[in-house]
């Protein structure tokens, strides 16, 4: 069975993306490299390269539901929307949490893309 769907706990620092199905869950875990770049004077540049390693392990996922707090997930969605056009519409909802566990992220994701599936008409086991 493929893993269709996925949910995403991103914050500024860390990223957790559960995909799952009905029976198995595969976790994948992306830490940012803080650099300080003198000619910014700031981590602009680390936060770009860590929003697009998220992106990149995205890749392949149909339909992702991104959860976290207000401010990281704010700037995650401004960077998809502005830097990677094409992972955009595979995000099918962005929703505040704080910290959840792993089972809670995807007991969450699962009541979410049940709702989500229905709405399109999508039957897909979760």
């Amino acid at each position: 069975m493929s893993l269709f769907h996925a949910v995403a706990f991103v914050d500024h620092q860390s990223a957790e993306i559960l995909q799952f199905a009905s029976e198995r869950v595969q976790e994948r875990k992306i830490h940012e490299h803080f650099k300080f770049t003198r000619q910014h004077h700031s981590g602009v540049r680390t936060e770009h390269e860590f929003f697009g390693q998220v992106c990149d392990a995205l890749d392949g996922i149909a339909e992702v539901l991104v959860v976290g707090g207000h401010t990281g997930l704010a700037d995650f969605r401004h960077f998809v929307d502005k830097h990677r056009p094409l992972t955009a519409p595979r995000i099918v909802g962005y929703e505040v949490v704080d910290h959840p566990s792993e089972s809670q992220l995807v007991a969450l994701a699962r009541k979410h893309f049940a709702g989500y599936d229905l709405m399109v008409g999508t039957r897909v086991p979760t």
